[in-house]
């Protein structure tokens, strides 16, 4: 990791996109979805800070954290675990008459006196709903560069199916101004999206805050960004990298079928930016005598009796003799006993897929094992 960056603090909003997602955060925030074999969708932001040597940052839950709390810990896999600043999960009701938020004016009203005990003088934002390798210290350059009020990464992509009705698109002029902010666009083709990544001024932001707050405003890109486009000086960078975009179970499929692709793959995960985890001491994956796998990602700890095709299997999946398995995701523990076919299916965590059991959906719309189920 780099050395520390004292001029900003990270803040993450590990909830904001769970009702995209609603099968899957029933017991966890969007921030704790298992993603990529082995990781959690928390891991590419704060894997991204760490990188840039911004080791103090804070995680505002709102509800169902406590599978969060055991995937972070104290921090010490991104080496957060620090006696000043480092790993902060503040959870709802963290003050005194402070209520759950709904947006993200009244996460950040409910650590505003946090805020403005911080020593560092920018303040880096982002939700958990993309996986990416992002490049902070490139971010907060342009925002010092340009004197910008703030500074939003964006992406120039078709806006994807599942945010259709929950997304954020920018107007940027030729010196890289923000022009307009635009709540669900509903122009068709490429458009300059949002991706929920801002840096500021923490000053500014708590100046932002507090007027939001006593007009009784609650969302900060459509209630602050947008009604201010024209007083603020809100400029725009824009990322050409890998973006794994999980709005919905079909894309959640999807982006992780796309890791089978070992351009897709490397693009996610450079060997100069590594992503960080949670450690669990495991087997390599154990292939027994017989078993059949071809274009699959497999985590440590799997055991493969059967056949398996363009899969992505987390920790200790078991597909046993006689089972075959195809374009599915099973997540960390599924055991598929003998005899039993899946086909397009998510299965979650500790999920029994019993002998002879036939399972299949579709791409464009897989079949989804709740967790702790038994079929």
């Amino acid at each position: 990791m780099l050395s520390q960056n004292n001029n900003a603090l990270g803040i993450i909003f590990p909830n904001s996109y769970d009702n995209t997602v609603p099968e899957l955060v029933t017991e966890r925030t969007m921030a704790s979805i298992p993603f990529a074999g082995r990781y959690r969708m928390v891991d590419f932001m704060l894997s991204s800070m760490a990188n840039c040597g911004i080791s103090n940052v804070s995680i505002v839950v709102r509800k169902n954290y406590h599978s969060l709390m055991d995937h972070l810990g104290t921090g010490r896999e991104w080496d957060m675990a620090r006696r000043h600043g480092g790993l902060n999960i503040v959870p709802p009701f963290a003050e005194k008459g402070v209520r759950i938020y709904s947006g993200r004016v009244e996460a950040l009203g409910s650590i505003l006196s946090y805020l403005e005990n911080q020593k560092e003088k920018y303040v880096v934002m982002s939700d958990a709903n993309i996986a990416i390798n992002y490049d902070f210290n490139a971010l907060l350059a342009a925002h010092q560069a340009s004197g910008a009020d703030v500074t939003i990464a964006y992406q120039k992509t078709e806006i994807p199916e599942g945010r259709k009705n929950d997304n954020y698109t920018l107007t940027v002029d030729a010196d890289g101004r923000v022009t307009e902010l635009l709540f669900n666009d509903y122009r068709p083709g490429v458009q300059n999206l949002d991706l929920n990544i801002y840096v500021l001024e923490r000053e500014t932001l708590i100046k932002l805050v507090k007027d939001a707050t006593s007009r009784g405003l609650i969302y900060f890109e459509r209630d602050i960004l947008a009604h201010n486009v024209n007083i603020l000086n809100i400029r725009a960078l824009e990322y050409t990298g890998y973006v794994a975009h999980v709005c919905d179970m079909k894309s959640y499929f999807d982006e992780n079928l796309k890791l089978i692709d070992e351009k897709n793959l490397n693009a996610l995960f450079p060997k100069e930016s590594p992503v960080y985890t949670k450690i669990r001491d495991d087997n390599p994956v154990r292939y027994v005598n017989g078993s059949s796998v071809s274009n699959s990602l497999l985590a440590d700890g799997c055991v493969i009796e059967g056949t398996v095709e363009n899969c992505v299997l987390f920790r200790g999946v078991r597909v046993k003799k006689g089972a075959v398995v195809r374009n599915c995701v099973l997540m960390q523990d599924t055991v598929v006993e003998p005899g039993a076919q899946l086909d397009c299916v998510v299965t979650d965590k500790n999920v029994r897929v019993t002998a002879d059991k036939k399972l299949s959906g579709t791409e464009s719309f897989p079949v989804y094992v709740q967790k702790n189920h038994t079929v």
